[in-house]
C-alpha cells in the first residue's frame, strides 16, 4: 500500500532542521503551496519539540498558525496542527483541521470531549518523557517495544472510555531523541513496526525525517541527509508504515513512483 505522505512546515524559530526559515509568513505561506502540490497534507508546527526548545504561548503558536492555515483551507488542502498545547489544540479543532498531531500522545483528559465531537484524526505519539519537548534520556533500546506498546494501550483505552472513535487514531512510535539518548533505539523501533502494527491493527506514521540518529550514523549535516533519510523512509514503508512524515516529500514520492514503475511495490 502507497502511504499517505505529510509535509513538514516548521513556523519556528529554533527548530533543528531549518531553524527559523519559515518563521516570516511570506516564507511560511509560499512553503505551505509547496507542499501542498508534493504532500497529501501538511503538518503545522508552530512550537519547536527539540530538546532546549524556545517555550512558545499559546497565543503566538495560535498567531503563527492562523493565516497559514487559513490559506491551506482556501485551497482545500488537508491540514494538520502539530501542538501539544491544550489550548492550541482546542483552537485548531475549532478551525476544523483534518489531523491533530500530538508529541505526548493526548494526555490531558479535559479536551476529550472536544476529540470525541471532532472528525479529525489523531496522531498520538510516543515519547519516553511522556510530557513536553524532547530531553536526552537513556532508555535501553531493547526495552522500548514493551515501553510503546504499554503506553499506547492505556491511551488506547481511555480514548475509548472517553467516546473517541478507534478508527480516527493514528499510532506514531517516536524517533530519535523522543526514543531516548540511546543510538540504536529509533532502528530498534523501526525493525519492530510490523509487531506494532499487528498489536494495535491501526494505522501507524512514522517520522525519521533529518532526525539525528540518521545524522549520527553517516556522519552527515542536516544539509547533506537526504539520501539517509529516504533508506529509512522506505523501510519505514515496507515495514507497513501507512504514513511518512517528512521534510521532503516530493523526493519520496518520486522514489516510489519509480519503485512502482519498475514492479516493487511496498
Amino acid at each position: 500500500m502507497i502511504p499517505k505522505l505529510l509535509g513538514i512546515l516548521n513556523i519556528t524559530e529554533d527548530s533543528f532542521s531549518d531553524g527559523g526559515r519559515y518563521l516570516d509568513p511570506a516564507a511560511a505561506l509560499a512553503q505551505a503551496h509547496r507542499l501542498a502540490k508534493e504532500a497529501d497534507g501538511i503538518d503545522l508546527g508552530a512550537a519547536s519539540s527539540r530538546p532546549g526548545a524556545v517555550v512558545v504561548p499559546p497565543e503566538v503558536e495560535i498567531a503563527r498558525l492562523a493565516p497559514i492555515v487559513e490559506a491551506l483551507k482556501r485551497i482545500a488542502a488537508p491540514v494538520c496542527v502539530d501542538t501539544f498545547a491544550p489550548d492550541v489544540q482546542r483552537w485548531a479543532l475549532a478551525q476544523g483541521v483534518d489531523y491533530l498531531n500530538d508529541v505526548r500522545g493526548f494526555p490531558d483528559e479535559t479536551l476529550y470531549p472536544q476529540l470525541a465531537a471532532s472528525p479529525a484524526k489523531l496522531i498520538a505519539m510516543y515519547s519516553v518523557e511522556g510530557a513536553g519537548p524532547a530531553t536526552r534520556l537513556f532508555v535501553p533500546a531493547g526495552e522500548l517495544l514493551e515501553r510503546i506498546s504499554r503506553f499506547f494501550e492505556q491511551r488506547l483505552g481511555a480514548f475509548a472510555r472517553a467516546g473517541i472513535a478507534l478508527e480516527r487514531v493514528i499510532l506514531d512510535p517516536g524517533m530519535g531523541l523522543f526514543l531516548g539518548s540511546d543510538s540504536e533505539a529509533s532502528f530498534t523501533v523501526l525493525r519492530q513496526l510490523k509487531v506494532l502494527k499487528a498489536r494495535f491493527g491501526l494505522p501507524l506514521l512514522v517520522s525519521v525525517s533529518r532526525k539525528s540518529f540518521l545524522r549520527n550514523l553517516v556522519h552527515r549535516p542536516v544539509a547533506e541527509i537526504g539520501p539517509a533519510t529516504l533508506a529509512a523512509e522506505y523501510f519505514a514503508i515496507r515495514q507497513g508504515a501507512d504514513y511518512i512524515r517528512t521534510h521532503e516529500p516530493a523526493a519520496l514520492k518520486d522514489l516510489l513512483k519509480v519503485l512502482e514503475t519498475l514492479g516493487n511495490e511496498p
